[in-house]
C-alpha cells in the first residue's frame, strides 16, 4: 500500500509537470499526471498540451500503453467527467485498468465538480483526495478564480532597488536588476496569458513586452494596455508588432483609432472608474470572458496601487537588487511591508530565489 509520503512525492512530480503548461493552456487548467506501478516505477507521464489538448491523463496513458493496467494515477486536478473537445478522462482511466487514482483537488467546473471522483469510485477504482491540495490550488488559482469569480489571477511584478525605488530621479530609465533576474522575468511572461501595463509605461519606455528567452519566443502572451485617452502611438513598438504579438487596449473613449486598428491593435471600451480611467474590475471581467486565467501586471506604482486598492491582486513577484538608488520613484509595494521589512497582515511570504546578485521574493495576498 502506498504511504502518504509516497503519494506526496508522486503528486509533487505531477505538479512539476503541470507547471510546464502555465501560459499555454487557457482557458483550461494546467494539469499533470503520473502513472506509478505497484513496485513504484513511473510508467507514464503527461501534462496539458497547448490549447488544453490533449489532457494530462491522455498523455500519460499513451506513454504507458499496456503498462498502465494496475497502476496508480496521480492527477493534480480531478479527472474530467464530461464530453468536450475530447472524451472524459475518467472513462479513459477506467478503460485502461487503473487501480487507484490520487487526486489533489476537485475541479470547480460545474460540469465536473466531484463527478470525476464519483465515477471512479462507482467503477471500483480506489480514490484518494486532497494530496498536496494547497499546492494544486495555488498552481491553478487563475483557473479557479475564472470559474468562481469570473476574473483571472493577477500577479504584480516589481523590480526594485534595495531601498525600494523602481526608477531613478525624474523617472529616468535605468536597469535596476541583473541580466539573470531579467531573464527570469521573461520566463514569468511565458507563464502568463496576458501582460498588463498602463499607457504611461508605454510612453516612458516604449517596451515591446514580448518573451525574449531563446526557444520561448512563441510564448509571448497577450499584451494589454490601459489607455483612457487612446494615446498609444502607431509608431510604438507595441503597435508596430501588433499583427505578430496581439495587443488589446482598454479605453473609456468610444472613438476608435483607425490608425491603431489598421496596425492590428484591438480596442475595447469599458466603463470608467472615479478617476476617469478604465475600471480594472471591468477589464478583468472582459479578460476572463476571453479565456484569460493569468495576468502579469508589469505596470508602475500607479497601476499596482490601483489593483491593491481594489483587492484585485493575488500574487507578488518582487525582484530586489543590492544597489541603492537613494531617490526616485518609490514602489507601491513598500506600503505592504513594515519598516523592518516583514510582511503586513494580509501578505504571506511563500518563497525566495536568487538570480545572480538579485533576490526574488514571492508573496500571496490574502483577501
Amino acid at each position: 500500500m502506498n504511504s502518504k509520503t509516497d503519494d506526496e512525492h508522486h503528486m509533487r512530480h505531477a505538479l512539476r509537470l503541470a507547471r510546464r503548461a502555465l501560459g499555454r493552456v487557457a482557458p483550461n487548467p494546467a494539469v499533470g499526471c503520473v502513472l506509478v506501478s505497484v513496485d513504484g516505477v513511473v510508467v507514464g507521464r503527461g501534462w496539458t498540451d497547448v490549447g488544453g489538448r490533449p489532457h494530462a491523463e491522455t498523455g500519460a496513458l499513451e506513454q504507458a500503453g499496456a503498462r498502465a493496467k494496475g497502476t496508480t494515477a496521480y492527477v493534480t486536478l480531478e479527472p474530467c467527467a464530461h464530453y468536450g473537445a475530447t472524451p472524459p478522462c475518467v472513462d479513459a482511466l477506467i478503460a485502461a485498468g487503473i487501480s487507484r487514482v490520487v487526486g489533489a483537488i476537485i475541479d470547480p467546473d460545474p460540469r465536473v465538480a466531484g463527478k470525476g471522483f464519483a465515477t471512479l469510485d462507482h467503477s471500483g477504482v480506489s480514490v484518494t483526495q486532497g494530496i498536496c491540495e494547497r499546492e494544486a490550488h495555488a498552481l491553478n488559482k487563475g483557473f479557479f478564480l475564472r470559474v468562481e469569480q469570473r476574473r483571472p489571477l493577477v500577479a504584480l511584478k516589481s523590480a526594485e532597488s534595495a531601498d525600494g525605488f523602481v526608477a531613478g530621479e525624474m523617472s529616468e530609465q535605468v536597469w535596476i536588476t541583473s541580466d539573470a533576474a531579467r531573464r527570469h522575468g521573461h520566463l514569468l511572461r511565458a507563464q502568463h496569458d496576458a501582460i498588463l501595463v498602463g499607457i504611461e509605461t508605454i510612453i516612458a519606455d516604449d517596451p515591446l513586452l514580448n518573451c525574449r528567452l531563446e526557444g520561448l519566443e512563441d510564448r509571448t502572451p497577450l499584451r494589454v494596455v490601459l489607455d483612457s485617452g487612446l494615446r498609444l502611438s502607431r509608431a510604438s513598438q507595441l503597435a508596430r508588432n501588433a499583427k505578430h504579438y496581439p495587443v488589446l487596449v482598454f479605453t473609456v473613449s468610444k472613438n476608435e483609432s483607425l490608425e491603431l486598428t489598421s496596425s492590428g491593435v484591438e480596442i475595447a471600451c469599458v466603463e470608467a472608474d472615479l478617476d476617469g480611467r478604465p475600471d480594472i474590475a471591468a477589464v478583468l471581467k472582459v479578460l476572463a470572458e476571453r479565456g484569460i486565467t493569468r495576468v502579469l501586471v508589469e505596470g508602475g506604482p500607479k497601476i499596482h496601487s490601483a489593483f491593491l486598492a481594489r483587492n484585485l491582486a493575488d500574487v507578488i513577484y518582487r525582484y530586489r537588487a543590492q544597489q541603492n538608488l537613494g531617490a526616485g520613484l518609490q514602489s507601491a509595494l513598500n506600503a505592504l511591508f513594515t519598516a523592518a521589512g516583514t510582511c503586513g497582515p494580509n501578505i504571506e511570504f511563500i518563497e525566495s530565489s536568487r538570480f545572480g546578485p538579485d533576490l526574488l521574493e514571492r508573496f500571496e495576498i490574502k483577501v
